[in-house]
């Protein structure tokens, strides 16, 4: 187990695990904390797992851990590790089983006051429009044809299909679709799983929410976003689904034999990977390029039945009501990226996962409208709690891979959160809070609680106290639909 004395403190914001700590790491690696947040894991394994990513070969700089850090499979969530491309490994723990779980942001010009009066209509739309749950079936459903399509194109292939708009896809990372996606090296089983899903939120920390936009830091960079102090934006928090699920499943148990092959040795198993210029790399890249697409479409779907809930409740009754897209990003991924390591440019594959891309100034792939502030890095809050709108900075394209954190981090298991919350308490002291609650299950809600996760305003200040992202907004909850 690796203890807090085992880190080196740089600052208060800023520690360090030495390369010299164990003899098989090759990277050091560099962690973005409060000692307040360090202390809120040092009964999981998140220390441990980012030692043992570390040993991975291939690796350039450092492995980078964000506050919101905890315990995954293999990778702690809130990692972010960059293999040398071609010749370095791809790890499907590094990406996770969710492919592409990512954030989408929604402005409009409604105040939150005129829209008082609509509220509860507005939730109950919501929760009818946008399917949410275990298994739960999408809004649109496709023959395995017109799948592929989905898996090839990402959001494009919603545009074709009349659920976007051409600024949608401006404002989604890599406008909505990774190019070397190979629906071939998806699964059957994967391909079954997804088809009936798109347009569904599924389960877990899994939703769509509306907030209002309680505070805005910087007002020209909250312009150039969109964001209006006072009025209401959506958000929807979602992934691949069971497709993406099945992706990861898959090639974990493929890349098993591939280490062997490889003689690639690691210290836990959940740590599989195989080098990207290998057959098993190029597949697996393939196909989850395919499934990050999936997902990049299943957002896109969420977002036309937004747009859809919004229009019934208000059009007619108030102005401003419309949705503009401010940006999308995934926080579960692998992205083949150019970054200066050591005063070198480098072309590396950044594996984040739980962590999100946070480009600064000047970054190319950005919309005009962002290259001046920065790419908007999305942060949402547990469940009731605030979620905050930051900026990409120069200094995170330096320091952490252009990554940022993506979230509070969970500090209680769901097991306990279930033990430890009632669903229909936390029900009513969140009604009793103004925030409409619309929940497929009392349990699921409970797991969700904000008492399991981090306090984000804490997380949000450890980024930015370190240069990595800049405030932007803070935004309040006002409805929350949920699996």
């Amino acid at each position: 187990m690796i203890r807090i004395q085992d880190l080196i403190k740089i600052s208060d914001y800023e520690w360090e695990i030495p390369q010299s700590l164990r003899g098989d790491m090759r990277v050091p690696v560099r962690i973005f904390a409060t000692r307040a947040l360090l202390e809120q894991i040092v009964d999981d394994k998140s220390l441990e797992q980012a030692v043992n990513t570390a040993t991975l070969p291939g690796l350039v700089g450092h492995v980078v851990v964000m506050p919101d850090m905890h315990q995954g499979y293999g990778f702690p969530i809130g990692g972010v590790a960059a293999s040398e491309f071609p010749q370095g490994v791809i790890s499907p723990g590094g990406i996770g089983y969710d492919i592409n779980c990512g954030v989408r942001l929604l402005s409009s010009s409604i105040e939150a006051e005129a829209a008082a009066p609509h509220m509860n209509t507005l939730a109950t739309l919501l929760n009818q429009y946008c399917p949410s749950g275990v298994g739960k079936e999408g809004v649109v459903r496709v023959n395995m044809p017109e799948l592929e399509r989905v898996l090839r194109e990402g959001a494009r292939w919603a545009l074709k299909n009349g659920f976007a708009s051409e600024t949608d896809l401006a404002h989604t990372e890599e406008g909505g679709c990774l190019e070397g996606a190979k629906p071939d090296k998806v699964s059957q089983r994967a391909k079954q799983r997804g088809r009936e899903q798109i347009g569904s939120v599924g389960a877990g920390n899994h939703f769509v929410e509306v907030d209002v936009v309680e505070t805005v830091f910087d007002p020209e960079t909250a312009n150039a976003f969109g964001l209006r102090e006072g009025c209401l934006a959506a958000q929807i928090h979602c992934g691949s689904r069971g497709l993406g699920h099945q992706v990861c499943t898959d090639y974990v148990q493929e890349f098993q034999g591939a280490v062997r092959r490889y003689g690639i040795e690691l210290p836990d198993r959940e740590l599989v990977c195989a080098p990207m210029d290998s057959p098993e790399g190029q597949a697996y890249l393939g196909a989850m390029r395919a499934a990050a697409n999936f997902a990049f479409a299943n957002r896109q779907i969420l977002a036309h039945s937004i747009r859809r809930a919004f229009e019934e409740t208000f059009a007619g009754k108030e102005k401003g009501w419309q949705l503009t897209q401010v940006y999308d990003i995934c926080h579960n991924i692998g992205k083949i990226e150019t970054h200066e390591v050591d005063g070198e440019r480098v072309k590396v594959c950044v594996h984040r996962k739980g962590a999100t891309r946070a480009f600064g100034p000047g970054s190319p792939g950005l919309p005009p409208e962002y290259r001046q502030t920065g790419q908007p890095v999305l942060v949402p809050g547990s469940m009731g709690t605030a979620s905050w709108v930051l900026a990409g900075t120069e200094e995170s394209m330096l320091r952490s891979f252009g990554s940022s954190c993506h979230g509070a981090g969970r500090t209680m298991s769901r097991a306990k959160a279930k033990h430890d919350v009632r669903g229909e308490d936390l029900r009513r002291e969140m009604e009793g809070r103004g925030i409409r609650v619309r929940a497929g299950s009392m349990s699921g809600l409970a797991e969700e609680a904000p008492q399991a996760y981090k306090d984000v305003d804490a997380v949000v200040e450890t980024v930015c106290a370190v240069g990595i992202a800049r405030k932007v907004a803070r935004l309040r909850p006002l409805a929350v639909v949920k699996g």
